[in-house]
């Protein structure tokens, strides 16, 4: 739109040289012409709207629209996505608060307190205060040699690809600005995480990109050569992601660009497609060891594995690996099978992979049960985009939180769905350059670290709301949840959670019985106890 804009402008000012000549009383029209004229050539020049940066003057009608009828853009999302709702409250205050505008709101909550599902906490009448700063932890476990002080909310994984050059350097230098990490997403790290100066955390899938072999295999001269570079601060390996569990990456062909084919070290022209598993290790004995080898090649980094929770006795044979080999990883990222921004198959989508909370509690009950949940942390991912979210993935077992979604739509994401197909109007999800220019990473950046900020600033006051002194001191029953508009219960009351060491013990908890017994060390399979 940006090129026809200004082919129009040029077609114009020749006509109304020739008009000048020939048809003077032509001129009267610039008097119409002329405004849009202007007004199309500021849009271009402006950083802070993606839309009429990308689409001169026509961009200003979606605002209208919304201005007019907000829910015209909630009716279109909703048809294209099948009917799923769409929560706009969350999408505008991650917008509020990543300009920077006022977050609050008049006569009360919007909230219907007595409907099901209704969640909340309550406060203190000594309530207490906190500061950003101290919303830290710290990761690295007994082999760690340089553990990583991070922030509590951190951008989880979107490749570069996937996402475009300006989004990522915009996402990158919001990290720098506001201190805390950004995942790589399995695309392997480009110049662009390099040059937005911010914490990477690398991720690696199942493509090893970035650390491959030609014939996709993993590379370990290459892994070390960019794990010790010193704004890598993790690294997480990447079993499952929520969007698409059991199924690789995809990154269409329309987005593979030369320099991505470089970094991914693939071919251009055709689908880049990861593999569902991983060809590194077979057994959870060998992908603990093989996590020892990625802490020791990096120098001693913090290294973990993400997964969206599968089949229970498949973990639980990794915890039973870790007693066995004593190899603890440094971190685990529980994704749910709700997360996901970029492209994934719809019944993949929607119906395979434990949701987050589920996921999560069995994560945090499974390391506490065998004892080495004091060496782990846990970060857990899957739409958080509020304050409150966070506080709710903590008191449930996290120890940190990463978001995609809210970091997506601080940078301008208008959820078009448009990512998979390379023609994001905002240039978040795209390599066309003529949609990438309308994202300006120095402007982008700031609203990253606006959002940041203000989550974490919003959490701290809820935290001291409550009366609690740390983020660590959270519990299950600090959410309450309504069952009924009669009917009210704890997270405690809802989920059992288990006791240091209790999977260790006779008789096991009944709910992990089965699974425990199963699960094997030296086998991801089933494991029939002779």
């Amino acid at each position: 739109m940006r090129g026809i804009f200004v082919n129009a402008v040029l077609v114009l000012v020749g006509v109304s040289v020739l008009a000048f000549f020939f048809f003077p009383t032509m001129l009267w029209s610039w008097i119409v012409v002329g405004p849009l004229v202007a007004l199309g050539t500021f849009d271009m020049i402006q950083t802070k709207r993606s839309i009429p940066r990308n689409f001169p003057v026509l961009g200003h009608m979606r605002y209208l629209l919304e201005l007019i009828r907000p829910e015209i853009h909630q009716y279109f999302v909703e048809t294209d996505t099948g009917g799923v709702p769409f929560d706009r409250d969350q999408r505008s205050l991650v917008y509020q608060r990543a300009k920077g505008v006022r977050d609050t709101i008049p006569f009360g909550t919007k909230e219907d307190l007595y409907a099901t599902g209704y969640e909340w906490v309550n406060h203190s009448m000594v309530p207490g205060h906190h500061t950003a700063d101290e919303m830290r932890i710290t990761i690295g476990g007994p082999d760690c040699r340089q553990p990583y002080s991070a922030s509590l909310l951190n951008i989880s994984a979107m490749s570069y690809g996937s996402l475009s050059q300006n989004a990522i350097l915009a996402l990158s230098q919001g990290a720098r600005l506001g201190n805390f990490a950004h995942n790589t997403g399995e695309g392997g790290i480009s110049p662009y995480h390099f040059e937005g100066g911010g914490d990477l955390i690398w991720q690696i899938g199942t493509g090893y990109f970035g650390s491959r072999t030609a014939d996709g295999k993993f590379c370990p001269e290459l892994y070390r050569e960019a794990a010790v570079h010193p704004q890598v601060k993790m690294i997480e390996l990447k079993l499952s992601q929520g969007a698409k569990p059991g199924h690789g990456g995809i990154l269409p062909a329309a987005k593979v660009t030369q320099e991505i084919s470089a970094i991914r070290k693939v071919p251009m022209g055709k689908d880049v497609l990861s593999p569902p598993g991983h060809s590194a290790f077979s057994t959870p004995i060998e992908l603990l060891e093989l996590i020892s080898k990625l802490r020791e090649l990096s120098g001693g980094k913090p290294v973990g594995f993400k997964l969206c929770v599968g089949k229970r006795r498949e973990f639980l044979a990794v915890c039973k690996a870790m007693l066995t080999t004593g190899i603890t990883p440094d971190f685990i990222s529980v994704d749910g099978g709700e997360g996901g921004t970029g492209a994934a198959p719809l019944e993949f989508s929607n119906h395979i992979g434990a949701p987050l909370f589920e996921g999560l509690i069995f994560v945090h009950n499974a390391l506490v049960g065998y004892g080495v949940r004091k060496k782990i942390r846990i970060l857990a991912s899957g739409k958080v985009t509020s304050g409150f979210g966070m506080l709710k993935r903590l008191a449930l077992g996290a120890d940190a939180c990463y978001s995609a979604r809210g970091m997506m739509l601080a940078l301008g994401c208008i959820q078009a769905l448009k990512c998979n197909s390379n023609h994001c109007p905002v240039g978040v999800a795209t390599q066309d350059p003529s949609l990438t220019v309308g994202l300006v990473p120095a402007a982008k950046s700031v609203r990253v670290a606006n959002f940041h900020r203000e989550t974490i600033e919003s959490l701290c006051e809820m935290l001291g709301a409550i009366g609690l002194s740390s983020s660590s001191d959270l519990r299950p029953w600090h959410i309450m949840h309504r069952i009924s508009p009669t009917e009210v219960k704890h997270y405690g009351e809802i989920y059992d959670f288990l006791d240091e060491g209790e999977l260790l013990r006779d008789p096991l908890p009944e709910s992990y019985r089965r699974a425990c017994e199963s699960a094997s060390a030296s086998t991801f399979s089933h494991y029939a106890a002779i």
